[in-house]
């Protein structure tokens, strides 16, 4: 039996199909993700993942980030007996430069895989890492924009094997509440399912677009807060739209550590390790009212998981604190997100993080606190937003919910 690897490399809610060329053994002609065969510990095989993707694309492992590794999938057919090691990576580009097993490329939805001829259980392989409602409830280490495009994902994956509307309907449930406080999650799933017919095919393609329609509005939101930012800029904690509207501005930046998790250090290093002329400057928590007060800053820039119906803002802790102390120095502060954030309605509800206390005190470790809608100003894809927009859009929102009046 030979162990083999398949990886799928995602990028902008597509992943990379490639087509086995004349030069291969096996499967000649065939769709299949970037495989070959493990040449190390079968029992660890990223490696190899790591090897076959830059032998077979040209993409270096600096381009990747492991998502998941997936089960085995056993393969038995004509052509051998194979165990297939699953793997998911994100990509950051999509530049590909094919070796002679190759023939053709594309970058697809998943549900692609379907629709055309490839190597024996590649659906299987992907379902093996692909997202899940188990994966998007689980996530601890991304914000909503990035876990409402799984969300969308796993909604597209479901609707494309359903075999009807209610068990698509079934999914869509489960997917809002796996992360009920991340307006865009639901947002996002209530608008596939409420513009959708009720059938399963339309469910999926609704979802395709939807996807697109997500990674576009993040960019255009990011050029939108760029367009304010002139000077160093201080953020905290980590989001998609600020790591983009960063890139954009490309100024100086300071970065709160933002614990509980401490996310703020893996941004800082990844700014300086994009930029190292741009100025990185990594800072305490407890040092942000400080740093406003004696150092420039022209503006600060945070991300939102929510943004509730009256204006205010809900994000990683620290954010309330940094509001109040920008507001003290006058520094403006910007919280760029999709208009898909903004709740239609409901309350805050916040999640406490994991915090050690001495023995008879009590502890006290909020993960998101709420900022007033006077201390900041939200920035979209569609511009800033005054609190009649942001009640206007919340109307909106709360109207995508309808789809599932009445069904049980």
């Amino acid at each position: 039996m030979a162990n083999v690897v398949t990886v799928f490399l995602r990028n902008r809610g597509e992943v990379l199909l490639v087509r086995r060329s004349d030069a291969v053994g096996t499967y000649r002609g065939l769709w299949g993700g970037v495989s070959g065969y493990v040449e190390g510990d079968a029992a660890e095989p990223v490696e190899d993942a790591y090897r076959e993707v830059e032998e077979e694309v040209g993409i270096g492992p600096g381009a990747l980030t492991l998502v998941r590794a997936g089960d085995a999938v056993r393969v038995d057919d004509e052509a051998g007996t194979f165990t297939v090691h699953p793997f998911l990576f994100d990509c950051s580009t999509r530049g590909v430069t094919r070796n002679d097993e190759l023939s053709a490329h594309e970058w697809a939805p998943a549900t692609a895989m379907l629709e055309r001829g490839t190597v024996p259980k590649l659906w299987e392989a992907y379902r093996a890492v692909g997202p899940t409602v188990e994966s998007v409830r689980g996530d601890a280490t991304h914000g909503s924009s990035y876990l409402s495009v799984r969300a969308l994902e796993a909604l597209r994956d479901g609707a494309a094997v359903a075999a009807s509307w209610e068990a698509v309907a079934g999914t869509a449930r489960d997917l809002r509440d796996a992360r009920p406080a991340m307006a865009a999650v639901t947002n996002r799933v209530n608008r596939v399912m409420a513009e959708a017919d009720r059938t399963p095919v339309a469910v999926a393609e609704r979802a395709i677009e939807a996807i697109a329609d997500a990674v576009d509005v993040d960019d255009r939101a990011a050029g939108e807060a760029a367009a304010l930012l002139d000077g160093p800029v201080l953020t905290l904690s980590r989001s998609g739209t600020v790591a983009a509207t960063l890139v954009v501005h490309a100024g100086p930046v300071l970065v709160a550590e933002s614990r509980p998790g401490g996310e703020g250090r893996d941004v800082a290093a990844e700014l300086a390790d994009g930029d190292p002329d741009r100025g990185v400057t990594l800072l305490p928590d407890a040092a942000v009212a400080a740093v406003l007060a004696e150092r420039e800053v022209s503006a600060a820039l945070v991300g939102a998981d929510t943004v509730l119906p009256d204006g205010d803002v809900a994000n990683k802790v620290g954010t309330r604190a940094l509001a109040l102390a920008a507001a003290r120095e006058g520094v403006p502060l910007y919280a760029v997100t999709a208009r898909d954030k903004v709740a239609g309605g409901g309350e805050f509800r916040p999640e406490s993080a994991g915090f050690d206390a001495p023995d008879g005190v009590e502890g006290f470790a909020p993960l998101f606190d709420r900022t007033p809608a006077d201390l900041v100003t939200v920035v979209t894809e569609a511009g800033p937003l005054d609190a009649e927009d942001v009640r206007a859009v919340a109307a909106e929102h709360r109207a995508l919910a309808a789809w599932d009046d009445g069904d049980g």
